[in-house]
This record gives C-alpha cells, sequence and structure tokens, in this order.
C-alpha cells in the first residue's frame, strides 16, 4: 500500500501544482488512499519531494533538480526584464545586449536554465553570444529573449 500511495504521490506532483499537504491528502483520497498529514510528510521526505517556486514564482512541491532549472528561469525572466537592450540573431547564434556589467549575470542564469535549444553562452561586459544547438535557428531563440526582455 506504501509504494503504491507514494508512486501515486509521484504522479500527482509531476502532474499537477500540489502546494500543500493538505491538497495532497485530498488528491490522494479521490485516488482512493487515504493519509494523514505525517504519512505525506514522511512519504515526501522519502521520495525526496521539497516545496520550489515555479516559473511564476508560486509555491509547488516538486524534485529538487527542478528546483535548479525554475528558479533559474524565473531568474532569467527578472534579469532579462531589467537589464535587457537589444537582441540580433544571425544562422544559430543569437547576440543579446544587456545593459553594461550585466552580460556575465544574464548569461550564468542562461546557462542555468536549461532552455531549450541553448547549447551555451559566451559572455562580455554588455554582450552575451549564445550559440543554438542543431536544429535551433538563432532567430527563435532570439524571439523568445525578446519576449522575455518584453522588448519591442
Amino acid at each position: 500500500m506504501k509504494r503504491a500511495r507514494q508512486q501515486a504521490l509521484m504522479e500527482l506532483v509531476r502532474t499537477q501544482p500540489l502546494a500543500s499537504q493538505h491538497e495532497m491528502a485530498e488528491r490522494l483520497a479521490t485516488l482512493g488512499y487515504e493519509a494523514t498529514q505525517s504519512t505525506i510528510s514522511r512519504d515526501l521526505e522519502e521520495l525526496g519531494l521539497v516545496r520550489i517556486r515555479d516559473a511564476d514564482g508560486r509555491l509547488r512541491y516538486g524534485q529538487p533538480r527542478e528546483t535548479a532549472a525554475l528558479g533559474a528561469s524565473a531568474r532569467l525572466r527578472t534579469l532579462l526584464s531589467e537589464f535587457f537592450v537589444s537582441v540580433a540573431a544571425s544562422a544559430n547564434l543569437v547576440v543579446l545586449k544587456t545593459t553594461p556589467g550585466a552580460a556575465n549575470a544574464v548569461a550564468d542564469v542562461l546557462d542555468r536554465a536549461g532552455m531549450e535549444g541553448v547549447l551555451g553562452t559566451i559572455a562580455g561586459d554588455d554582450t552575451v553570444l549564445v550559440v543554438a544547438a542543431d536544429g535551433t535557428p538563432g532567430r527563435t531563440l532570439a524571439d523568445r529573449f525578446q519576449e522575455l526582455g518584453g522588448a519591442p
């Protein structure tokens, strides 16, 4: 019973933004698993699930490895909204212009965010060179950066 409950809990956490143990207990009950708060707390500990912030800044439960990517994704959005100046694309390359001194921070967070299609970055003082992965046009990434940065 414990193993089945924990598998159900993992699936719920993977597919639904559960923010509290009370929500987990309710969802588990609809699946036929009665669990107390202390049981869920032990399950969370054994499964290695923790509270994380999603890309929209809301708290929910997830696996720790999600934390770095989600945190970086939210931080990238914040940094780009504050320091983004312009973007240009050529083939599989993108040049992001930032305010002076911000490029290293943007590149670091971009590397950690695990954005689909990004192979890697190189940063200067106010410029980030983004190399797109095979099959991803630089223009596609440039459009994403422009959206994240709120640029016209």
